[in-house]
This record gives structure tokens, sequence and C-alpha cells, in this order.
């Protein structure tokens, strides 16, 4: 009799689980339709967008190909927004994930897709056939984009020469597929910010340049919200390893005692490399992660706003080592 009420129990619970797994494959990623947009080629929406892919959110990091054996790791030009698979540049990612080409040819690229799929990818988080996608792309902050500048990223995206780049598809572990589905969320019209307040402005670029996804530790694939900006966060390549640095207005361990201009120094540094080309890496002590040649780049008003937004936010107390076993610089 007992066998019997246990054996009907453990038939409910498989079938139970089961449909609930069964429902996660199958159920669609939160979505609205992409819009019917046609983004305007103005030289003005080319220019903005171009500072957008290439320093503000730095979307060269993943989609482009890169020269990691010198200083800064600059791009190869030839290979500008060809796409690249992560999973073989990061340790600890779950299953294969790419970063796709995001240039216009028609084969291995976007140039199928409409400027409206663009932007939805871009902010909500799912391609053209309304599959999510893995939020390493960040398109929780990208959210926040405001409308003339997604389509400015888009119009500069449009304006790339194709590369043809096969890459294979992007193939997480479970339950890490099932998970993302969940993350995806129609975007609302977002108006541009409002420059004149620095702080909020500071705010909005360092949204869309991904401070906070770098700079916060993350522990069972989440991020530590307690230690946000504090550094710690580890990222382990062929290439070497470098942990993240502690950003917050922490007088010991962050950046509390740095000026304006001495954090501004920090990225102009860079600019002659950015222009004339860096030098081979030195050693393990130089390795980088840190776009420093696009951030270069950043006029001095982008600079100091993102400086007042920081001196705003909550001092943490987060010793980091940014190259452990390295030699000192």
């Amino acid at each position: 009799m007992w066998k019997k009420v246990l054996l009907w129990i453990l038939l409910v619970l498989i079938v139970l689980v089961g449909g609930g797994v069964a429902f996660l494959y199958l159920r669609p990623p939160s979505q609205a339709p992409a819009s019917a947009i046609k983004v305007a080629m103005t030289p003005q929406r080319i220019a903005r967008g171009k500072y957008i892919f290439e320093n503000l959110s730095d979307c060269d990091g993943c989609h482009s190909q890169r020269d990691f054996s010198r200083v800064g790791a600059p791009v190869v030009p030839s290979g500008r927004g060809r796409g690249n698979e992560l999973s073989a540049q990061l340790k600890g990612l779950p299953g294969t994930v790419v970063a796709p080409n995001l240039t216009p040819d028609p084969e291995t690229g976007l140039g199928k897709w409409t400027d409206g799929e663009k932007i939805r990818a871009i902010r909500e988080g799912v391609d053209n056939t309304g599959r999510a996608l893995f939020p390493m792309m960040p398109y929780p902050s990208y959210r926040n984009m405001s409308d003339e500048d997604v389509q400015s990223l888009v119009a500069y995206m449009n304006s790339l020469p194709p590369v043809r780049n096969p890459l294979p598809a992007t193939k997480l572990d479970f339950p890490v597929g099932l998970f993302i589905k969940f993350v995806p969320a129609p975007a609302a019209s977002v108006a541009p910010p409002d420059r004149s307040d620095r702080t909020r402005y500071g705010e909005y670029l360092a949204t869309l340049g991904g401070c906070g996804d770098c700079h916060t530790p993350i522990e069972k694939g989440r991020p530590v919200v307690a230690k946000t900006l504090a550094g710690g966060r580890v990222f382990e390549t062929p290439s070497g390893t470098v942990v993240s640095a502690n950003i917050t207005p922490d007088l010991e361990t962050g950046i509390g005692k740095w000026s304006e201009e001495f954090f501004q120094k920090k990225f102009y540094d860079y600019r002659e490399y950015a222009v004339s080309g860096p030098p081979p890496l030195p050693g393990p002590q130089a390795f980088t992660l840190m776009p420093w040649l696009g951030l270069s780049q950043w006029p001095p008003e982008d600079l100091g706003a993102i400086y007042a937004w920081l001196r705003t936010v909550k001092p943490v107390h987060n010793y980091v080592e940014t190259h452990p076993g390295a030699p000192k610089p």
C-alpha cells in the first residue's frame, strides 16, 4: 500500500519536474516586436555611434579582433566588429559564449537584420529570431541608452565594412541556458541625458561604459551588491590574469585621494599609444583588459562627469591586487 503511494508521488514529481523543465525550454523570453524604424545615416549620428562603439561602451572589447601582445590590446582594424568566441578568451564561462559578428556581412554578420532588430538586441537582449542573448552582453544596462544614442550606434554599425567571419553559435550549459530567458525585457523610450547635471550625466556614462560590470566582484554568477565598484572581479585569460581595481572613493583602497586632474591623467597617459600605436607588452604586470586606449579618447567633460559621479558612490574598503603573482611594475 505505502509502496504504491510512494510510487505515485514519485511519478507525480517526475511529471511536474519534467513539465517545468519543458516549459522553460519552450518558453520564449519576454519581448516586444522589433520596431520598423530605419535609422538615418547622417554624419553626426555615425560620429556619435563611433564614439559609443569604440570609446564609451567599448563594443570593440568583445566584438573586434585585438592584438593582446601589445599594451592595451589595440584593435586590429581589419577585424573591427568581426565577432569572437569569448569562451576561448576568458576562463569560467558557462559553455560556448560567442560575441557575434556586428558587421553588415549578410552571411556571418547582421546584413539581413533590420535596424529595429538591432536596436531590440542592444537594449532588450533578444536576437532577430527572438532568442535570449547571454547577458555578458550588458543589455540590462543598455536599456538606459537614449533613443538617439542607440540609433547612432546602429548607424555606425551599418557603416562598418562587411567582414566574413563564421563563428559557432552560443551554447550555454544547463541550467544557465534556461535561466537567461528571464533577463530580457522590453525597453521604453529613453530621453537624452541632461548634460548640465554633471553627476547624473556621469552616472549615464558609467552605465553605458559598464564600469559596474567589471569593477564589481562576482559570486555564484551574481554581482556582490555590497561591493559595488569595489573591484575584485577576476578575469582569467590565455594572456594572463587580471583583477579589477577598487574605484569607490575609499581613501585607503579606492580612489578617494585622487584629484580630478589625476583621475583624467590616468586615462590620457594612453593617448600617445592610441594615436601612434602601443609597444609590445613588457610582461604580465602590464596586461590589462581595461580599454585604456579607447577611454583615452574621451573628452574632458565626459571623464570629469564620471569622476563627479564616482565621488558620490558608497566608499567600500576592499584592497585589490590587480596582477596577482606578477612582478611589480
